[in-house]
């Protein structure tokens, strides 16, 4: 990881430069992936607070940015506590990492959901190849329900059942950056 360490409006010791480096290098260990790191100290006079002295750490790697700002007396404590916040930040992304590619798992097709064309080898060649494929149980749930878990899984779209009106349904992110709301009626129904 790169670590770039910088001071404003305050001079920062090559022994702190040293200790932000090796401390801020070793997050790489909690998420793989981090390229850079950017480390500012900033003091604050102000005799009404004891803790004067600032650190802020940007990390960059792999579409994520994460970032802490804190204070402390002096930047060597500002840095152990701001590698602290990290270190909860990162085990938490790295969770969300986790779970987001354990639900991205190929899943095979039951038979039954296959047409039986495509299985006997009969079929022209196909417009377009099916690259992946995933089965699972809809969630009966009112639409804004829906609207809150499309934004928490970062999708375009949500497929559920409404619980409004018991059937199938979509929320999808519209353009102009509203919600849309599709609600499928059965055929002949």
């Amino acid at each position: 990881m790169e670590v770039t360490v910088s001071g404003r409006h305050t001079t920062v010791s090559e022994s702190l430069r040293q200790q932000a480096v090796e401390k801020i290098g070793r997050l790489d260990r909690y998420l793989g992936g981090m390229d850079r790191a950017e480390v500012h100290f900033w003091e604050e006079k102000n005799p009404r607070k004891d803790k004067t002295e600032f650190c802020e750490v940007t990390l960059e790697g792999h579409g994520h940015h994460v970032r802490t700002k804190v204070s402390a007396p002096d930047g060597f404590t500002a840095i152990d506590l701001a590698v602290d916040k990290l270190e909860r930040q990162l085990r938490k992304l790295k969770t969300k990492v986790q779970k987001r590619n354990r639900s991205r798992e190929k899943v095979e097709l039951p038979p039954d959901l296959v047409p039986e064309s495509l299985l006997e080898g009969d079929h022209p060649e196909p417009i377009y190849t099916i690259a992946k494929a995933k089965v699972f149980d809809l969630g009966s749930m009112p639409p804004e329900e829906a609207a809150l878990q499309m934004d928490l899984l970062n999708h375009d779209f949500y497929l559920f059942t409404n619980e409004l009106t018991g059937r199938n349904a979509v929320v999808y992110r519209r353009d102009e950056g509203d919600v849309g709301l599709i609600d499928i009626t059965p055929p002949g129904g």
